[in-house]
């Protein structure tokens, strides 16, 4: 069976402010088992009441920390972590305008593995050949085009 009102009064208060001001669908169903575990709930019973699996809240209830709200947020909901910023895409742009031999470099052409050779000796951001590429497309699919008229 499990305990009944584990949490500190303080403890409980700052859970329920949490499940009313987060926006995290997520994050409000880890604090709610939390809360559903201390009125007296089984896993199971949780389980059944949010709609999850019982391995999600057994795992929950024993990582979450009541006292530390940052221990229930998934480090998912940072996003992802971009190498590239927003001066790395302008600078990618402006040197594919140009021709490799302009720059002063010993080929005609740019390849994916080129410009990031080239982009990492002048921003510091080691990114491979394959993301430059893909960076590319997604910045050309995103440029407006021009539009030729005859």
């Amino acid at each position: 069976m499990p305990v009944k009102n584990f949490l500190k009064p303080q403890q409980k208060e700052q859970l329920q402010q949490a499940l009313r001001e987060s926006q995290c669908p997520y994050f409000r169903e880890r604090v709610l088992m939390l809360l559903l575990m201390n009125d007296g709930k089984t896993y199971q019973e949780i389980a059944d009441f949010i709609g999850c699996s019982y391995r999600t809240v057994a795992y929950w209830c024993t990582h979450s920390e009541p006292d530390n709200l940052d221990s229930m947020k998934d480090q998912r909901q940072n996003g992802n972590y971009r190498k590239a910023t927003a001066e790395y895409l302008d600078r990618l742009m402006e040197i594919v305008q140009k021709k490799p031999s302009e720059l002063g470099l010993p080929f005609e052409n740019w390849s994916g593995e080129r410009l990031a050779t080239y982009l990492a000796q002048v921003t510091g951001i080691d990114l491979t050949g394959a993301h430059v590429r893909k960076l590319l497309k997604k910045q050309r699919d995103t440029t407006p085009r021009k539009c030729c008229t005859r």
